[in-house]
This record gives C-alpha cells, structure tokens and sequence, in this order.
C-alpha cells in the first residue's frame, strides 16, 4: 500500500516530446524529468528539475528509474544529456548498459 510521502509518477507526451512528473501528497510542487524523442528507438534524457520543497525524497531517481523501465518495455535506447540521468547511469552502468546510449 502506498503511503502519502510516495510519490505519484505521470506521464505525458507530444509527437517530439515526452515528460515524466513526480508528485506527493499534500504538496503543491511537481517534480520532472523532460526527454526528446528522436526515433522510435531512441529518446534524450534532456533535463530534470525537483523544487526546493520536494528535494530529498527521491524523487529525481524515481523519475529516472520510470524513464529507464518505461525505454526497455518500448526498447528504446536512452542518451543521458541530463547531468541527473547521466549521474544516475554512470553510478548503474551494468544495470544499465541495454538502455542507455553513450
């Protein structure tokens, strides 16, 4: 069961874009992670952002954990722009090596 400090991940996207949003329960700030499509297979992590307020909870690294399980299930390859999603690549580069695009 989730509790209110978990964090709600959503998803929207356009033809060229795509954008990942973190968010709790009780506070009025979301946190994001945007990315580029540039084919059917591959994406650019371009940017992630958490507010002041929401900052310590994990929320960039459930933004990049749900970018990087969502890029396996469509097998998709992930260039790592972003410094957090390179940061959060470079520390699981084993883990990571089927998705992410160096």
């Amino acid at each position: 069961m989730l509790d209110e400090t978990d964090p709600h991940i959503t998803y929207s996207e356009s033809d060229t874009k795509g954008r990942y949003g973190a968010s709790v329960a009780g506070v009025m700030s979301q946190a994001e992670l945007t990315m580029s499509k540039v084919s059917p297979t591959l994406i650019i992590a371009d940017h992630t952002y958490v507010p002041d307020d929401l900052r310590g909870r994990g929320l960039a690294q459930a933004l990049a954990a749900h970018l990087v399980a969502d890029a396996r299930e469509k097998r998709q390859r992930i260039v790592p722009l972003c410094p957090f999603v390179r940061a959060y690549a470079e520390k699981h580069k084993e883990d990571l090596a089927d998705v992410i695009q160096w």
